[in-house]
This record gives C-alpha cells, structure tokens and sequence, in this order.
C-alpha cells in the first residue's frame, strides 16, 4: 500500500460562469510512500489560472508564487490533474485536513461538473490522525501543520512553508513521527457515497436552547481543578456562538464563566465547554463596592452639612 499526501495552493477568484467566488488551485504538491513511508516519488506543478486574473495579495505574500510564473507554466488544471491521477494511481490520498480535498472537488465539479473524484479510491485526513495520536481533545481549535511539526520537535529549516511541493514534505515528517501501522488504517476511508456525504457536510453552530437537537442535560460546568460540578449562579445566555453562565466551585472556592458550544456534525451533535477566569460578576461586585462606599461618603457628608 502506497501513500501520497497532497497539498495545494488556492487562490480566491470570482467566476462569471458559476456567478460565485471558487478556490481556484494555483499549485500541486505531493510526495508519495512506500508503506514504510519510504519517498519513493514526488510531484510539483504550477497552474495556470483559468478563471482568476490576478493572485490576490495575501496569497501571494504567503506562497511568493507571482502571476508571471503561473501563466509562464502554460498548465490548465485538466492537464496538471490528468498528471497527478497517474502519479496517484491506486495509492491512498492523504491531506492536512479537509480543506485541500474539499477544494480539489471544487474544481473538479467546476471543469468537470462531477461532484465525486472517480480516480480517488481511498483517503486519510492526516490531520485527523495527528490529533488523534498526540491526544489533541481541544476539538474547537484544529492542530495545525506548523503546530504539530513545532510538537514533535520537527525542524522547517531548508522549506519553504506555504508552497504546496514542502508542505507535503513536512506532512510527511509529522506523519513519520506518529506513524503506526494498524492505527492509521482506521482513519483511511474508502470513497464511497457515505464518504462523500460526510466531508461535505455542513457543520452547524446550535443557537436555539429549545433546538430539540440540544440535550438539556448538558448544561453544566465542572472545575477544571478539581472536576466536580460547579454551581451556576445565573441564567444562561448565548453570545457569540456560545452559551454563557456564571459559575462558583465551593470546593475550590472560585467564581468562573462558563462556556458551552453545541456543534451539528455528520457524527451528530458536540459540546464544547470552556472555562473563562476572571468572570465579569467579579467586576461587577468590585464595581458594587466602590459604588456603595462613595454613596456612604457622599451619605456622611450630607449629614456633616
């Protein structure tokens, strides 16, 4: 079983035909493996943009690809691709997480009008894994390439991050690090209509605490110091796409905010709980208290007068 891992360059451009903004890929990048993650090939090519005129600024201050080179290449997409499915063959895909798959699907359907990537068999979302064998729970905030490369003691030196050949290569040595044969098997799918439906599933913030999507019995808070159940000491309220309350451990003897995210997933609904210091009911107290002390100065200089 052989691997490639692919990344990929994208540039935001506005198309008349589909009267919407499309990823457009600028750039392929991609390393392939034996199954003892030994390079046994590469692939890199420039595209040569098709619906976008011009790079938008910040793509390139971040890849240092100018439009010169791109329409220097004189590569349409269904050229690079028709490269790239030969070079994929039957191995697995892999990428850092779903953006660069769902963004090859984007411009696949749009040159194609195919939905589904007939010459992909199987895929792995790396990043998945990742943070799977380096225990990352925060699911609110995804691990990173550079963050995971930087956790692993992985140096970037001798790359050039943010062009898509090199950060395949880091993908590589992340996923050397952690690799473990019968794990990662878990995480490869085959790319069925299951599959399809899954990665292109919307996740969705639940606002609404009358959702019925929304158990009730997962409004709570436990300490993070000492994990029992805090004392919640106001109504919940939602604020910017959280539930919010204030809460007071009496084990601990501490006052916190309280934080709860519930996310529609294709797996079904998540909560995400955090705990914010310095809750804003101690601002307010301290606020109380100066308050009643001047109206106690103001009060004995009224009856001084």
């Amino acid at each position: 079983m052989n691997f490639v891992i692919l990344d990929l360059e994208w540039n935001g451009a506005y198309s008349k035909k589909a009267k919407k903004f499309v990823n457009e890929i600028i750039e392929f990048g991609a390393v392939k493996t034996d199954e003892k993650l030994n390079i046994v090939d590469t692939f890199s090519m420039l595209v040569t943009p098709q619906i976008g005129k011009k790079l938008n600024t910040r793509v390139a201050e971040l890849t240092h690809i100018t439009n010169e080179e791109l329409f220097d290449s004189h590569n349409t997409f269904t050229h690079v691709l028709s490269k790239f499915k030969k070079f994929l063959s039957d191995s697995v895909l892999l990428s850092w997480g779903t953006s660069d798959i769902l963004t090859l699907m984007e411009n696949y359907k749009y040159y194609t009008g195919d939905k589904k990537l007939s010459f992909m068999t199987t895929y792995c979302n790396l990043q998945a894994y990742c943070e799977y064998m380096l225990n990352h729970t925060d699911k609110s905030k995804q691990l990173g390439l550079q963050t995971c490369a930087e956790m692993l003691s992985i140096s970037c030196d001798g790359l050039e991050l943010h062009r898509a050949s090199d950060d395949s290569k880091l993908s590589l040595k992340c996923m050397k690090k952690l690799f473990d044969d019968d794990k990662i098997r878990d995480f490869i799918e085959v790319a069925n209509d299951e599959f399809y439906r899954k990665i292109t599933f919307k996740n969705t913030v639940l606002y609404d605490m009358k959702n019925p999507l929304i158990d009730k019995k997962e409004f709570y808070i436990c300490c993070d110091s000492c994990d029992k159940k805090a004392r919640r000491k106001t109504k919940w309220v939602m604020k910017n796409r959280s539930f919010r309350a204030y809460f007071r451990c009496n084990k601990c003897k501490r006052d916190f905010e309280g934080r709860l995210t519930f996310r529609l997933k294709y797996e079904g609904v998540t909560v995400d709980r955090r705990i914010v210091e310095k809750a804003k009911d101690d601002k307010r107290e301290k606020r109380k208290s100066i308050l009643d002390k001047l109206k106690k100065e103001n009060s004995n200089l009224e009856n001084k007068v």
